[in-house]
């Protein structure tokens, strides 16, 4: 049960707005095994989508329960002496 090199944030961002069941456990960092179990049990961290056989993950519902954003925050600026 091997799992997929984790995505980082910046790469989580760059997904298209409906990744594969693959690239979303990828960006959970779970096992394709696991994340499959997961969905059939009901208990995946978010809604699939399915179209028949095929599983597709929101980029959206990724972002909000990894915490992320759309965009990466802007680094503060130096104070001024």
């Amino acid at each position: 049960m091997s799992t997929a090199a984790a995505l980082t944030p910046e790469e989580i961002r760059a997904l298209p707005a409906m990744v594969d069941g693959p690239t979303a456990f990828a960006a959970l960092s779970i096992s394709r095994t696991l994340g499959y179990q997961l969905i059939r049990s009901g208990d995946f961290p978010v809604e699939p989508v399915k179209f028949g056989r095929i599983i597709r993950v929101r980029k959206t519902d990724l972002l909000a329960f990894l915490g992320l954003t759309e965009t990466a925050a802007e680094p503060e600026p130096p104070a001024a002496d």
